[in-house]
């Protein structure tokens, strides 16, 4: 009988890197979220920045001791959804076990399927609830890009005299996405960074806007730096009056091409109930690699 996979819960970021790193690496694209928030935190935790106590990073291995799976717990907002990798079955039912035995209560798992969806099955079990899917998400990676017809204005960079712009924004993108997708808008628990951490993206010039042809922002795209040769598009965001117009295809298509000038791959998510994102991405270029969701466990 071949040994059950074994989970090791790490101290912190940069633990989980030095176990972990080659295993993200070999994947970066399926591993972009949990590597980019890794990394961001292993660098804030250099800056002096203290981390929330109750995060936690894990490394599932097989009996020969490769890495086979990782996780996080690290979303600052509520319910605190953990993010599960790729990880064979037994290993995301023995998450949830080891949830349940400290106590940990988990009311949502995202990340990629069908590990996500066994994780959170089994934590509904033991609990005695139920999974509901909040959303179904799908991540895509740039093939070759295909530009779209050109409209009026180009890419600007942001500057740190766009930060009330930026944050509005930032915050409104999610509750839009909701909209389009037909759930209420809110439904979607999610990040908004906090002031501080928006400046930094400015500052690293991972935010852009699409000024139209007076030079007025109508559109912004942003990007998180790369990680392992991978860097992740989003938010997408147009304001609704600007919408239709072809801003977001030109935003998206010239910083994918930035990004590509640099070295990256450029990948991103979306939301599979939003059509008219999914073939937005699709006529750029973009194709899907893996799907993944955020699940819920309704009280």
């Amino acid at each position: 009988m071949t040994a059950a996979p074994t989970l090791h819960f790490c101290t912190g970021p940069e633990e989980f890197l030095a176990a972990a790193g080659a295993y993200l690496a070999a994947d970066p694209v399926v591993s972009t979220v949990v590597a980019t928030i890794a990394q961001r935190m292993a660098a804030r935790r250099a800056e002096g920045v203290a981390l929330p106590e109750d995060d936690w990073w894990l490394v599932v291995r097989d009996a020969s001791g490769a890495v086979v799976g990782a996780a996080m717990r690290t979303a600052p907002f509520p319910p605190r959804p953990p993010f599960l990798l790729p990880m064979p079955p037994e290993a995301a039912v023995a998450l949830a076990r080891a949830w349940h035995r400290r106590g940990e209560r988990v009311r949502a798992v995202n990340g990629a399927l069908p590990a996500a969806r066994a994780c959170a099955e089994e934590a509904a079990r033991l609990d005695g609830g139920r999974v509901e899917v909040a959303q179904h998400t799908r991540l895509h990676l740039l093939d070759h890009l295909t530009p779209p017809a050109p409209v009026p204005g180009r890419v600007r960079t942001a500057t740190v005299d766009d930060i009330d712009l930026v944050t509005a924004w930032f915050g409104a993108f999610m509750a839009d996405a909701d909209e389009q997708a037909g759930r209420p808008r809110g439904a979607s628990a999610h990040e908004t960074p906090d002031r501080a951490e928006l400046l930094r993206r400015i500052r690293d010039g991972r935010v852009w806007f699409w000024t139209d042809g007076s030079g007025v922002p109508v559109h912004l795209t942003a990007a998180n730096p790369p990680s392992f040769g991978v860097a992740r598009v989003g938010p997408v965001y147009t304001p609704p009056e600007q919408r239709g117009r072809g801003w977001a295809g030109n935003a998206v298509a010239e910083v994918s091409r930035l990004l590509t000038a640099e070295g990256a791959r450029v990948c991103l998510f979306t939301d599979q109930a939003n059509p008219v994102s999914n073939r937005l991405y699709a006529r750029l270029g973009f194709r899907p690699v893996v799907d993944m969701a955020n699940l819920v466990l309704p009280d």
